[in-house]
């Protein structure tokens, strides 16, 4: 099943998508959109587009596993998001993703606008891989159906 993962920000939003298999997930784009309820259409037209079974909405808790303010809208956005689309909608942790996406863009040499123009996508492309994981994980820990 295709899901697609989106990594909520307050300038840019990043968007990853993966294959059918669920093996491989991709940076697909950067929305610039400040209004959350417009937002949320675009993201539901693209889960439309590329025909997900699922959403996954980045969770930015804070290091001690709290929530915050970002955390919060984060929640609201996904709950919006659920009015507009027909599949489900989950949240995935995404601390540290930013960090993570800004170290793999610093080992390609990614600089300046170009940088500023794709890290959204690729912390999405993170979040998107690490709900991929705990899905296999989930998946081995079922038991055998006989």
């Amino acid at each position: 099943m295709r899901i697609l993962a989106v990594d909520l920000g307050k300038v840019r939003t990043g968007l990853a998508v993966c294959d059918e298999g669920e093996r491989l997930a991709s940076p697909a784009g950067v929305v610039q959109e400040y209004h959350r309820d417009r937002l949320a259409a675009v993201v539901a037209a693209k889960a439309e587009e590329y025909g997900v079974g699922e959403i996954v909405v980045g969770l930015p808790r804070n290091m001690d596993g709290s929530e915050g303010e970002s955390a919060q809208g984060a929640r609201l956005f996904a709950e919006h998001l659920r009015t507009l689309v027909h599949v489900p909608v989950w949240m995935q942790d995404e601390r540290g993703t930013t960090i993570t996406a800004h170290g793999y863009l610093n080992d390609t040499d990614t600089r300046g606008k170009k940088r500023k123009a794709v890290v959204d996508a690729v912390a999405a492309t993170i979040i998107l891989e690490d709900y991929l994981m705990v899905r296999r994980n989930r998946l081995r820990q079922l038991p055998d159906q006989e």
